[in-house]
């Protein structure tokens, strides 16, 4: 793994000075430690920065072909390079190093753009080629490998992090405020642009190329087809065919010439990649676990069981409550986008934890998305087969009263109204971004939001634009319930994680796999029937049988906690008071975005605890330190606990 930077300029007598593809490269050292190269043509100039895995001698980048016709810069592992080197060989190629990264240079001579549907592991990468003057640059089908670019008038610039971009210098980091709505709602961005005005994702599946003369072509190479699914089958034939890929998938996954572990949270997912790979192994692994100091909300004690049931060389690593809030800005740069989710920062401490025994970790993202492991799955079909009875027997006058009894009154406990606000009683079924999406993912609704947001912001949003990229891939999709609903988390919820896993391994320096993103794997388990995947509010039954020979039945079939944190707990007293004070500085509320009468209600409520504000407060905390950081270039370091309060230089 590594970065991989670059630019084209368009004009014919441009020229690109290898200093400033350099200094492109600068900006990621942490994601290559190891080795820099740069290679420039004329107007074009590639780079990267290495974390040494795969012939650690010979590995170097930018390599070419036998002509030096063709030249790549590569992030990523491409896990069947070895069956693709054996029919390149075939076929005439010659290689000097070994290499998957010269792999795709002559897969590239052999089949152009085609070169991408042989690959089988996580990639972005970009190919200059002499002859034709064209980059071709692709980004692997489930989006594990991160590629942000800007395209202008006169050149391209692409990197591996959006501060890559901005490390050129010609532009101007600038707060695209059309992510609001979405970004209230979500905490990301699900189609292809990003906070940064004029820098964009080039989405997962495709692939861009740039011709001679600055003509830009970009195309979907790959999507994921759940129309239909396997019937035909009984239980075992699943059971047992998914064992065999994900072992295999698991088994490819090792391709190492360095030492490697697994981040093991004693669910489970990462039970069963840590599980497999011992097996694999025939000898002790070593695997990687976080906790808090709150052992309330540390799955450490499961994780341990799983350690000792496999005979592991078991580390662990607690993270306290300052050093969480001490971290936070430092992982919102490393991240170049507002932290969706508190557990990324104690991704990060396992992952620095890691990087001091190994340099390459297996993790088991991406199960939970691909055989329905989340409750939201289950309970959402429950949720729609009620109210559909419900909706016929009840009218509309009655219902709408009691979704406003459940929303406000004070008679209702949070808890109890945030349970009942999750089912057709308090949700409008006639709105699909109300049912699923505003239940189980938005911490503002598009209600919340047109209270929240100034007069002047709020009418430079049309109604749904929160929701308009997410559905267009619910939209989009064919085939039964669940399958859709898998659909759309992996085209956007996935990737999410999937980029969150990625900077916080790489912010330590250390190369993050996930076996279970296997394409060929994820094609067969989302084709999986409904009534064989779940059972009652419980998913991922085919992983949990496939794996009971290897497992304890206790972590097996133990409730789902989903990586909690004590962010919540942590929302009381001084510490919410200056969280408030910062989110109401008037260099905060000078941005314009937020009514501060609004941000003081969410304060109030939760104060209060007639609402639980938490997922709400970490929004706006986190965009507005996100300002801080990464547009006005901030010290990371600007926030400190003293006396258990969180400070920032205006308190």
């Amino acid at each position: 793994m590594c970065g991989i930077a670059g630019v084209i300029k368009f004009g014919q007598d441009a020229r690109v000075d290898s200093s400033a593809v350099r200094q492109m490269c600068a900006a990621m050292v942490h994601r290559g430690p190891d080795d820099e190269g740069v290679y420039t043509d004329g107007r074009i100039g590639i780079g990267m920065r290495r974390l040494s895995i795969i012939d650690v001698a010979g590995g170097h980048q930018p390599i070419s072909n036998e002509t030096g016709a063709v030249w790549i810069v590569f992030n990523g592992e491409i896990y069947n390079h070895s069956e693709l080197r054996r029919q390149l060989e075939l076929r005439g190629h010659r290689y000097r190093t070994n290499s998957d990264t010269e792999t795709i240079v002559h897969l590239y001579e052999e089949y152009g753009r085609d070169c991408v549907q042989h690959l089988r592991g996580m990639f972005a990468f970009a190919i200059w080629d002499r002859e034709k003057q064209t980059l071709f640059i692709a980004r692997d089908r489930l989006g594990i490998k991160p590629l942000y670019y800007c395209l202008s008038g006169d050149s391209l610039l692409f990197g591996s992090e959006i501060k890559v971009v901005l490390a050129d210098g010609s532009i101007r980091p600038e707060f695209d405020s059309d992510a609001l709505p979405e970004y209230l709602a979500f905490g990301y961005l699900s189609g292809d642009d990003t906070f940064y005005r004029g820098i964009r994702k080039l989405m997962p599946g495709h692939w861009m190329e740039i011709g001679a003369k600055g003509d830009v072509t970009i195309r979907q190479y790959w999507d994921l087809d759940v129309s239909q699914t396997e019937q035909g089958h009984d239980e075992a034939y699943f059971v047992r065919t998914y064992r065999d890929m994900l072992e295999q998938a698991v088994g490819s996954h090792l391709m190492s010439d360095v030492p490697l572990g697994v981040f093991l949270s004693g669910g489970v997912d990462s039970s069963a990649v840590a599980a497999l790979m011992t097996k694999i192994r025939k000898s002790p692994i070593e695997t990687f676990s976080v906790g808090y100091t709150e052992q309330s909300y540390s799955e450490l004690p499961y994780a341990r069981i799983v350690a000792r049931h496999l005979n592991s060389i078991h580390h662990e690593v607690m993270v306290s409550e300052h050093e969480f809030f001490d971290a936070l800005p430092q992982l919102i740069w490393h991240e170049d986008e507002p932290v969706v989710w508190p557990s990324s920062v104690s991704l990060y401490f396992v992952a620095r934890l890691a990087r001091e025994r190994v340099t390459v970790v297996l993790t088991g993202e991406g199960s939970d998305e691909t055989l329905g492991g989340y409750s939201r799955y289950a309970f959402t079909l429950k949720n729609q087969a009620f109210d559909q009875i419900y909706r016929g027997i009840t009218p509309a006058f009655a219902r709408k009263a009691i979704r406003d009894l459940i929303s406000k009154s004070p008679v209702l406990g949070a808890t109890l109204r945030r349970k009942l606000g999750h089912t057709f009683l308090g949700l409008d079924a006639a709105s699909w971004s109300s049912f699923y999406f505003d239940n189980f993912f938005s911490a503002f609704s598009e209600a919340e939001q047109s209270d929240l947001l100034t007069p002047e912001t709020r009418q430079k949003f049309p109604p749904g634009s929160a929701y308009d990229h997410v559905l267009s891939y619910w939209d989009n999709s064919k085939g039964e319930m669940l399958q859709r609903l898998l659909y759309t988390d992996i085209k956007t919820y996935l990737v999410e994680l999937l980029m969150k896993q990625d900077n916080m391994s790489m912010a330590a320096s250390i190369e993050s796999r996930v076996p279970f993103l296997d394409h060929v794997l994820v094609e067969f388990a989302t084709r999986i029937p409904r009534d064989v995947q779940l059972k009652g509010l419980s998913g991922k039954n085919i992983l949990k049988k496939a794996v009971e020979d290897l497992l304890p039945h206790s972590i097996l079939y133990r409730p789902k906690l989903g990586f909690p944190t004590p962010w919540s707990g942590w929302l009381a007293g001084a510490r919410l008071e200056n969280i408030e004070k910062l989110l109401l500085e008037p260099r905060s509320i000078e941005r314009g975005y937020f009514r501060p009468d609004s941000v003081r209600r969410l304060f109030a409520e939760h104060r209060a605890r007639h609402r639980d504000n938490y997922d709400r407060i970490w929004r706006l905390l986190n965009l507005e330190l996100w300002h801080r950081v990464c547009l006005e270039g901030e010290s990371r370091g600007f926030m400190r606990l003293e006396r258990n309060e969180l400070v920032s230089p205006a308190t």
